[in-house]
């Protein structure tokens, strides 16, 4: 019961998507064509990534303590078998400890800049814990933390080094935004105006996402795959997964219930993880694609155990 409880209370699965945001990043600004054992400052940023993603989940029950008693009595807080301060604790040493790894990260690849975006993100995430979840700014502090993390990868290989790479991060934040936003009231049922605004801020997010391969292409870059002349193909799949993530947005705007909100807040996340795939298969390869895909393995088992929401 107890470790059950820890890992609902870590949201073990949806580790898997920041390692997928910082692998992807990493992979997409060095320019990783084979299929090698990555660099060692990419485990150390991997680490850092992790671990200040798992604070964040901690740390979030923890302040929402009081509002759990009442909406979501069944968390491992409110049940009492795990105590709020052992729970602050861990997730203060697991917020400082990923912020320690961020800046070996940054010795290891004489990239100074992996160890502002970690104290950035640090900031980011207690931040929005501790202040902004409740407020109008709680989602976009949310993305915020999503973009870091991206960045957080990208600056470990040394970029952003291009522009359109900056749309990467940005329309990820966006995206995670949305998906927050429409998580708003996932306890009760939900606004259908505040369903549409978040379902249109996760189009927008992908969108400029998507961008970012086809800004790649015209300018003559991009994976072995891309410059094959399979642009279009590559359009046509983003399209594909971008429509079963909101066409699952839309059934929960026609039924705003709990269970269809849920039910599409818990795909958005999953899909974090194919559209980082199909985003490093833009740049890289088939193999580090199929790699970063792979992740859906562990996301997949930890969600047979415990809620992604």
């Amino acid at each position: 019961m107890a470790i059950l409880a820890w890992l609902r209370l870590l949201r073990l699965p949806n580790h898997a998507t920041a390692a997928a945001d910082v692998l992807a990043g990493f992979l997409i600004c060095s320019q990783a064509r084979i299929l090698e054992l990555p660099q060692p400052v990419l485990w150390w940023a991997l680490a850092a990534g992790v671990c200040l993603y798992a604070a964040g989940m901690v740390l979030n029950d923890v302040f929402d303590y009081e509002l759990d008693r009442l909406e979501r009595p069944e968390r491992p807080l409110p049940t009492g078998i795990i105590s709020v301060r052992t729970a602050a604790t861990v997730g203060y040493a697991l917020l400082a400890m990923g912020s320690v790894l961020a800046c070996i990260a940054a010795f290891i690849s004489h990239q100074p800049a992996v160890a502002l975006i970690g104290a950035a993100l640090t900031l980011a995430i207690w931040t929005y814990d501790r202040h902004a979840k409740q407020t109008a700014f709680g989602p976009a502090f949310m993305g915020i933390c999503r973009t870091l993390n991206w960045l957080l990868g990208m600056a470990a290989a040394g970029g952003p080094a291009m522009p359109q790479q900056w749309l990467l991060p940005i329309g990820m934040g966006m995206y995670v935004t949305g998906i927050t936003l429409y998580a708003r009231d996932e306890a009760s049922r939900s606004r259908i105006a505040t369903l549409v605004v978040a379902t249109l801020l996760m189009l927008a997010g992908l969108t400029t996402t998507g961008a970012y391969a086809y800004c790649l292409a015209t300018k003559g870059g991009g994976s072995a795959w891309l410059t094959a002349g399979r642009l279009d193909s590559w359009m046509l799949l983003w399209c594909v997964l971008s429509i079963s993530i909101l066409l699952r947005a839309v059934l929960g705007i026609i039924d705003p219930s709990p269970s269809r909100v849920r039910a599409a807040v818990g795909n958005a996340i999953m899909s974090i993880i194919t559209l980082d795939a199909v985003l490093v298969l833009s740049s890289c390869s088939e193999q580090w694609a199929i790699v970063v895909i792979l992740l859906l393995a562990p996301f997949l088992f930890g969600r047979q155990l415990v809620s992604v929401t």
